[in-house]
């Protein structure tokens, strides 16, 4: 959708590009047509009722009324334009089109003329205006104050037609819309083309799915006819209605978001001269620019393929060069290695635009749709007897009866479905690849132009002395934890350094020590609108390739554009450059340092020479440039330029000279050595790095004897020189794949130049000069700052007393005397005795330490007053209703020991606050009072507890729901007074995590549906939550189990999180919980607790303001956590907006910790954090520790609310007016910091309503059943019932709320009745989630996405009607990401899944026939059967359970991720019996015809299995022959 211009969330410094960072959204789309029929209105009336089926898929705005849009592309009406324009003669047609125009009415006159003058330079005829019938009074009120008069200019041609006038009309809509762009600000607020063309147009607005035919009179008119129609229903996150916000497109309708925008954006502007070639030369100024930084992902992809369309490529193949799926290592390729030569061609010439999308399209002569390379989007598709085919992002949207339809499909990771609409044929993925790919000699070109630069080893020598190797690290900024911590770690274990406990050091702007330019930039990351990936478990659509050289006319390609040079990694060595610097292309190696002089006072003149120089170098063919800062001999008079700033500043330049496709640059230099150094490279342009100071710190480490000393005693890995320096690019290579899927991209040929960053602490000088278009909220450090910071650094590599040993600055572990800690000992201590003792005054020194001291936080440059008067604190709100608000952070049981865990939630419980249980389930035993405690405190029932009261309850009150979904049962859930769905963590957001394997005790095993002693990996937040409208199905499910409970979203605070937590608060959540980067208390990568996320302060200051201009804020309680620790903090949260404030590091601390910060290693000094007993046995707290540091915090904000003149927290929530400045703590770095962003709130006032209910779903099915009194008694008795009724897909989640009502009775296996529910129709999503033992849920039909997800007992049987039951086995019967966390139950599906089947399952046992990609991933135990074909990277992450599949085409073992499982055939007795056993039961319950001659032929067909099979399983009498009571089975 095309954003707008006037972006109402104003900020004083850049914020990068509005629509890119504040425009965000998802939905359902699809389309209907048919072959061999004339046009007709049913096509029309279809997709109107397919809308309307996906209403739940779209999103509305604050007024419940007016949609966040819908829309339908369809054939031009003609006879219904005749009615009103009688001068069209129908029988010319062909020389007719059709501008849809979005005006406001006082500017049509001014419209009308500009159409006037255009249609007389473009030679056209104007035929007539039409005035579109509408309906207004079906709008809502924000759609109605925003509604614009919709129009539409009929144009004839005299002598073009089809893909020629279309071609013309492209270019005067450019042409107008240039010419109201340059000169009529005003009218192009509310100017908007929604499609000039003559064949298709596009009817949209801002309104819900049922509004769109009652609105536009067209739609409903029976003389609209048309041969296909393509529609959209759109949820975002940005609510302010725009009409021209709702899709579909001018050729696409999009569901998705692209990742990489920003570098597509640059790349696009940098090609734009290469498309002054051919026809389109003369236009070149009338087209360009082609993409705009103003306008959304949609609307610049739409703008991309359009230009593709028109300069004669087919939508198919412009998808498939601009989208392309993951063709490596693809098993349905490898008989089409011409498709592999296509996709290799374009992979040079334009970087993927990268980012989960269903795309639907149609210029009018074919329509179809693409999805994204990872398949995170549904896409289901018929084909009826008649001729009609419908795709959508859902099934059972149509309307059709069962038996006109003769097919069923999904479209797959990467796959494409088309109608070609002028020869009457459906076209497959596979036919529709090929035809393109075979166009033209792809193969050929490649084997001639591109080359793969041979493997060179690594330098081995090391001749330097050890104090040129220290100037060295000095002057390029190393410091001992650099060396020691991170590079020597990396070299010895080929992994990326892993610490603990957040971070607790100043910003890089706020600290008095010299920090690397790379420090003040954040990484982003996703959350909500689109995934992260797991890098790891789903290598195979990650890749590091990336490509040297100049790119051609995407356009007009041809045989020497395929001139390029690919590597495999980033990452090169020394000899690598060295080959490519001289037997490649023209290279030209530019030194980046300089001699200083009186005329060196920053760097910026300096650059520009550099950049100029190169522009002359490209103008003479030169088509690599390697920037160096490598010098023989350093001296005190010279200064290198920051490789990131000159890098940054280059390729902006040669953007905008629009020559940055002429060349590629290489990086040499000593200032890159970890994880985010590079990351930060590439973003900014560098295609390859050469870090030649970190490989030698390399050799010097294998070189020192206490390194050879260490692996000859067997505590360090024998390495040679070679393998050393390979395990510090394997890190390195690990970690950028880490950053680029936490974003969720895949490719670094899509994250090069991409700028997926925020910066904190630098001016707009810097940002201007290399950074454009990167977010940058708070100004700070300018070009002469900088420079003097820099120049500082590099004198002090020449003191006469330069230290034999780097100094340790302490930016990761504490050392007295470096760089600041909050979490240091002293405050530690002084907090340890105050809550032990009860101490008010030490209590006082803690709270004096913690604000006496210097900035670390946003925060602490803050200060608050009031112009009232000081009132009595007996007139404040009394510390009971304040600690209320206090929560403590999510921290899981099996991070923290049982003891910490329970002591937590004890407290909380016991002062009325909230403790949180993390995402490892909790024992049921919590869930009930404790009343056995005696007068010493201890209780028989909790005995490792002490301290203890008679009614203390250990259940937390927030339950969480993370990605692991470990120990999240019905019970669980129906237990919680809030559900946490966890989509990010501070300390690493976009990454999933691991519990190792020695924290995983029998006990810690149980409650999570486990092996113990296996590592349990909890994957990044993908499978049930890769999008606005899949996160509001699950706040949609949770409210269903358990309506009693708020729902929580966690989110982490990051440019743009407003919008995304306005779609949160439309998706219906209570609470959103906003976290700072800071925060954290497991274990994380260090360099994702170093650099990725912001402070807290300025996501909350967001979020609140954005959900007050949306007039949203009411509907939630915002809650805040990270590096909170006083009472002054919890006020200058309150006056940012925030309700509640959780506590995670010094809720530890409290009740014991030390700050080891060796959590991760199971050794835990204090008991707090590990398994090991021993330790355990040493835990300190009791619960009125904590009990008594949060009734101290509640009478600091009691004292400063009295200070203040205000009687509540909730009197100043929201009242910005009260921060100000802190002049006492002066920052020594700049004076140009700007934190006017904390301040001016556009809305200053407290707010007024509080949001303080429960959100519903509405009536739904689950209703219905228990308002039945029949139903209700058989569940009380206990006794057997069945139901039959109908089901639709707009009934969701059906059954949950059934179980939630049985769990609330009976606990978790406590049922014993026997409840059959059948159904006959297509199950909405979510069917069969989290039901219980008992519960026995038939359909006959379908089912969408996510069932049986989290089911805990109780059986799924899902059949197919009997009209398809011969071919149930090619048909899918349920959607994607079925079995997700299921801990118990069967599932038995008639027919194929969709990707992700039995994610994380950890009990339940399951039949299928199909299954897509990563098929049983994470699974930690139980039972899965498929019997028919499979996707890709089967068992990636499975610790647990077995799986058997069926082989018949011999296809599977290329499938397998084989990083942890091993497959076998079927050995044993026991297993066979296992697997017939269930086959058996399957086929009794389905009647399928494929288990029956399974069965039938049971000798052949048991050969054709695989048994799957994880570490944990080997040893049993199912996979081990030595286990077996029986001889093998094999003969």
């Amino acid at each position: 959708m095309q954003a707008p211009k006037y972006f109402t969330y104003k900020l004083s410094q850049s914020i990068g590009s509005p629509s890119i960072n504040y425009e965000r959204d998802a939905c359902g789309v699809g389309f209907v047509t048919c072959v061999n029929q004339e046009p007709s209105y049913k096509i029309v009336d279809k997709a109107l009722y397919a809308l309307n089926c996906m209403e739940h898929r779209g999103g509305c705005s604050a007024d419940g009324e007016s949609g966040d849009g819908s829309g339908i592309t369809v054939q031009i009406p003609w006879k219904l334009i005749h009615l009103s324009l009688d001068n069209i003669h129908l029988e010319q047609k062909h020389f007719y089109s059709v501008a849809m125009i979005f005006i406001a009415p006082e500017h049509l006159n001014y419209i009308k003329n500009l159409f006037n003058w255009a249609s007389e330079k473009y030679q056209l005829q104007i035929i007539g205006w039409r005035n579109v019938p509408v309906n207004s009074s079906v709008l809502g009120k924000q759609a109605k104050e925003n509604e614009p008069l919709v129009m539409q200019c009929v144009f004839k041609s005299t002598n073009l037609i089809a893909k020629e006038l279309d071609k013309y009309l492209y270019i005067i809509r450019k042409h107008i819309e240039k010419i109201v762009n340059q000169t009529e600000v005003s009218i192009n607020k509310s100017f908007y083309i929604c499609s000039f063309s003559s064949s298709m147009i596009v009817y949209k607005g801002m309104v819900r799915s049922e509004i769109l035919g009652q609105y536009y009179l067209d739609l409903s008119n029976e003389l609209y006819t048309s041969s296909f129609a393509v529609y959209h229903r759109r949820f975002s996150t940005n609510t302010m209605p725009k009409w021209s916000l709702a899709q579909p497109m001018r050729f696409i309708a999009h569901n998705g978001e692209i990742n990489t925008l920003l570098g597509n954006l640059n790349w696009m502007k940098s090609k734009e001269l290469l498309f002054k070639d051919g026809y389109w030369d003369k236009f070149y100024d009338t087209l360009t620019p082609i993409t705009n930084l103003e306008n959304s992902d949609s609307s610049n992809l739409d703008a991309v393929l359009e230009l593709l369309i028109h300069s004669g490529k087919s939508p198919q193949e412009a998808l498939m060069i601009l989208i392309p799926e993951a063709y490596k290592n693809q098993p349905n390729l490898s008989q089409h290695s011409e498709i592999v030569d296509f996709y290799e061609y374009y992979s040079h010439l334009q970087e993927a635009w990268d980012g989960p999308a269903l795309v639907v399209f149609s210029d009018g002569k074919v329509v179809g749709a693409t999805l994204d390379r990872n398949g995170l989007r549904p896409a289901r598709y018929i084909v009826t007897k008649s001729g009609f085919i419908s795709l959508s992002s859902e099934t059972g949207v149509t309307g059709f009866d069962e038996d006109e339809i003769i097919t069923k499909g999904r479209l797959g990771p990467g796959q494409m479905f088309c109608v070609d609409l002028i020869n009457n044929s459906i076209l497959d993925n596979l036919s529709i690849k090929q035809t393109i790919a075979k166009k033209l000699p792809y193969k050929k070109w490649l084997n001639n132009a591109q080359v793969s630069i041979p493997t060179y080893p690594y330098l081995e020598d090391f001749n330097s002395d050890v104090t040129s190797v220290i100037r060295l690290h000095t002057v390029f900024g190393y410091s001992n934890e650099d060396v020691e911590l991170v590079i020597e770690h990396m070299a010895s274990s080929a992994k990326e350094p892993t610490f603990c406990m957040g971070d607790d050091i100043p910003l890089a702007v706020l600290s008095k020590k010299t920090h690397l330019l790379y420090d003040y930039f954040k990484q982003r990351f996703a959350q909500v609108t689109n995934p992260a990936i797991d890098p790891l478990r789903e290598s195979l659509v990650m890749s590091l390739t990336t490509y040297l050289g100049p790119k051609g006319n995407l356009l007009n390609v041809s045989d020497f554009m395929a001139k390029s040079i690919r590597l495999e990694s980033p990452i090169i060595n020394e000899q690598e450059l060295f080959y490519l610097s001289t037997n490649t292309f023209k290279a030209s190696v530019i030194k980046t340092f300089f001699i200083l002089n009186q005329d060196a006072i920053n760097y910026k003149s300096k650059i520009l020479d550099i950049c100029k120089d190169c522009k002359n170098q490209i103008e003479n063919g030169v088509e690599l440039i390697i920037l160096s800062d490598r010098l023989d001999d350093l001296t005190k008079n010279q200064l290198f330029i920051p490789p990131l700033l000159m890098v940054g500043a280059l390729h902006h330049y040669l953007i905008n000279v629009k020559l940055r496709h002429k060349v590629s640059i290489i990086i040499e230099t000593a200032q890159c050595w970890n994880t985010h150094h590079f990351a930060c490279l590439i973003g900014y342009g560098a295609s390859a790095i050469c870090p030649y100071l970190a490989f030698l710190t390399v050799r010097q480490w294998w070189n020192n004897p206490k390194t050879k000393k260490l692996m000859s005693n067997g505590k360090l890995p024998n390495l040679t020189i070679q393998q050393a320096q390979n395990n510090y690019r394997s890190a390195i290579e690990k970690g950028l794949l880490k950053i680029l899927s936490k974003m969720g991209i895949c490719l670094l040929s899509s994250y090069h130049g991409a700028q997926i960053f925020e910066i904190l602490g630098l001016g707009q000088d810097i940002v201007d000069l290399s950074f454009s278009g990167t977010t940058s909220r708070l100004g700070g450090l300018n070009l002469d700052e900088l420079f003097q910071s820099s120049s500082n650094l590099y004198r002090s590599a020449f003191d006469i007393n330069l230290p034999k040993k780097l100094p340790n600055l302490g930016y990761v572990q504490y050392r007295p005397g470096a760089e600041y800690h909050v979490n240091n000992p002293e405050m530690s201590k002084t907090l340890h005795k105050a809550v032990r003792n009860n101490d008010h005054n030490l209590y006082s020194k803690y709270k004096k330490l913690l604000i006496d001291r210097e900035p670390v936080n946003l925060r602490d440059l803050l200060s608050f007053s009031s112009n009232r008067s000081f009132i009595p604190i007996d007139q404040v709100e009394s510390v009971d209703s304040i600690l209320t608000r206090f929560c403590t952070g999510g921290m899981s049981l099996g991070a923290l020991s049982r003891e910490t865990h329970e002591t937590l939630a004890i407290a909380m419980n016991r002062m009325g606050g909230k403790s949180n249980s993390g995402e490892g389930g909790e024992d049921s035993k919590r869930f009930v009072v404790i009343n056995d405690v005696d007068d010493s405190g201890m209780s028989k029932s909790f005995s490792h507890l002490k301290g203890l009261h008679n009614n203390d309850v250990a259940s937390s009150a927030i339950k969480q729901i993370a990605s692991g979904r470990f120990g999240v049962t019905p019970e669980y859930l129906i237990n919680a007074k809030q559900l946490e769905i966890k989509i990010a963590q501070g300390a690493k957001p976009g990454e999933g995590g691991q519990l190792p394997g020695k924290k995983v005790s029998p006990y810690i095993a149980t409650l999570r549906n486990c092996k113990p002693g296996v590592t349990l990996i909890s994957p990044p937040p993908h499978h049930d939550i890769y999008s606005i409208e899949d996160l509001a199905q699950l706040i949609f499910d949770l409210h269903q189990i358990n309506p009693n409970a708020q729902v929580s979203v966690k989110l982490v605070a990051s440019v743009g999180i407003g919008t995304i937590a306005a779609g949160v608060a439309k998706g219906n959540a209570d609470i959103i919980q906003i976290s700072g980067h800071d925060g954290g208390t497991g274990a994380s990568p260090l360099s994702s607790i170093k650099h990725a996320g912001i402070p807290w302060e300025l996501g909350l200051t967001e979020v609140h303001q954005i959900l007050l201009e949306n007039n949203l804020r009411e509907r939630v309680i915002i809650r805040v956590d990270g590096g909170l620790r006083t009472g002054q903090d919890v006020i200058l949260a309150a006056l940012m907006g925030a309700e509640e404030f959780g506590f995670g590091t010094v809720a530890m601390i409290a009740t014991g910790c030390v700050m080891a910060r060796i959590c991760h290693t199971n050794n835990c000094p204090v008991g707090v954090a590990t398994q090991r007993q021993d330790l355990r046995n040493r835990f300190p707290g009791i619960p009125s520790d904590l009990v008594n540091f949060f009734i101290f915090m509640a009478e600091e904000v009691r004292s400063i609310l009295s200070q203040l003149g205000y009687k509540s927290l909730k009197d100043i929530i929201g009242l910005t007016s009260l921060i100000k400045y802190n002049n006492t703590n002066k920052i020594t770095k700049t004076s140009n910091l700007n934190l006017n962003i904390l301040l001016g709130n556009s809305i200053p006032k407290a707010l007024s309503n509080f949001h303080n209910s429960i959100h519903s779903n509405g009536y739904v099915l689950d209703d219905l059943l228990l308002k039945d009194t029949s139903f209700t008694y058989a569940i009380k008795s206990q006794s057997k019932l069945t139901k039959t009724l109908s089901i639709a897909n707009t009934d969701r989640c059906v059954g949950a709320r059934i179980s939630g009502f049985i769990a609330k009775c009976y606990g978790q296996d406590g049922f014993h009745g026997d409840l059959q529910i059948n159904f006959y129709g297509v199950a909405g999503q979510s069917f069969g989630s989290f039901i219980s033992q008992g519960m026995y849920l038939n359909l006959i039909g379908e089912a969408n996405d996510y069932v049986g997800k989290g089911m805990n007992g109780g059986e799924i049987i899902i059949s197919p009607p009997s009209i398809h039951v011969s071919n149930a086995s090619q048909y899918p019967i349920i959607g994607n990401t079925c079995l997700y966390g299921a801990t118990g139950g069967y599932l038995f599906a008639h027919g194929r899944a969709g990707e992700r089947f039995a994610v994380r399952n950890s009990s339940a046992r399951a039949v299928i026939e199909g299954v897509g990609d990563h098929a049983c991933e994470y699974m930690t135990g139980g039972l899965i059967v498929v019997l028919g074909s499979s996707g890709r990277n089967i068992g990636a992450g499975m610790t647990g359970g077995l799986a058997y599949f069926l082989d018949e085409d011999d296809t599977l073992l290329s499938k397998l991720n084989t990083e942890i499982i091993k497959p076998q055939k079927v050995l044993t007795k026991e297993a066979e019996e296992q697997l017939k056993n269930i086959i058996e039961l399957y086929e009794i319950k389905t009647k399928s015809i494929k288990a029956k001659n399974i069965l039938d032929q049971w000798h052949i067909y048991l050969e054709m299995f695989w048994q799957i099979i994880p570490p944990s399983e080997a040893n049993s009498n199912l996979t081990n022959i030595e286990y077996s009571s029986y001889s093998s089975i094999i003969k």
